[in-house]
Parts: C-alpha cells; structure tokens; sequence
C-alpha cells in the first residue's frame, strides 16, 4: 500500500500546489487513502520532498531536483558578475575560474540556463568546466558568458 500511496502523493504535488501536511493528508483521503498525518509525514521524509516558493508569502511540496528557478537569467547574471573572475577555453570545454566556494552554485545557475549548446557542467571549489556541443560554438556561449558578466 506503501507504494502506491507514495506514487499518488508524487502525482498530487506535480498537479496541485500543496502547502500542508494536513492538505496533502485531506486530498489523500478523498482519493480513498485511509491514512494520518503521521503517516503522510513519514512519505515525506522518504520521498525527500522539499518546500519551494509558490507565489507570494506562500510555498508548496516539490520533488527533489524539480526546485524552479526563478528568474534563472537574472540569478545567473548575478552570479556571474559578483563571483567569476577568469574563463578561457580549449576545444569544447570553457574554464571558468570563479572565488573560492562557489563554482557550484555559478555551474548550477549555467545548468538552468538550459542552452541547448551546454551539454554539462563540473565544479569543484573554485573551477567549472563547461562541456559545448558542437566544438564550433564555444565562441558563441563564451561570449554569452561574458556578456553576463558585463552588464
């Protein structure tokens, strides 16, 4: 029963904005479930689902990994312009030298953008490695790049 209570609980979130346990228990019954808060709060646990922004002063049940950014550009631009400090290239690959600490969160904004050109990002402390496809356009995203840094 553990399952397909979790599945539906997954289906709910990705359909309707869920704000509350009590909510998500409240819907589950409606459906058939017979279940209680506890229970509801421990598939939350398991399924690792988190709260994000939904709107104004209000947030909602996501799955992991399905957080939207908002204003993805902007954030991007942002980071960019405060913690970037060097790129270069070879090939396919752009370097991108950033302050210590935070090479992650500057590639998980590259991630975002969803350029079709990028086909991933690797970060370490202070080093991204963006992969292009195909080689020809590295010139294109590291002027894109740069542009973010410099407006």
């Amino acid at each position: 029963m553990k399952t397909p209570r979790q599945r539906k609980i997954q289906e709910i979130i990705e359909t309707q904005d869920v704000e509350t346990q009590f909510e998500l228990t409240e819907v589950l019954r409606k459906l058939g479930f017979e279940v209680t808060q506890a229970t509801v709060s421990r598939d939350i646990k398991e399924l690792g689902l988190v709260k994000v922004p939904a709107g104004l002063n209000r947030s909602k049940y996501s799955m992991p990994g399905k957080i939207p950014f908002v204003n993805v550009y902007e954030r991007t631009k942002r980071m960019f312009m405060d913690n970037v400090t060097n790129m270069d290239f070879s090939e396919n690959l752009i370097l991108i030298r950033t302050l210590p600490g935070v090479a992650q969160a500057v590639a998980s904004c590259v991630d975002h953008l969803d350029w079709k050109e990028i086909i991933g990002t690797v970060a370490g402390d202070d080093t991204i490695m963006v992969v292009v496809k195909p080689k020809e356009l590295v010139q294109i995203v590291l002027k894109r790049f740069n542009s973010l840094m410099n407006q």
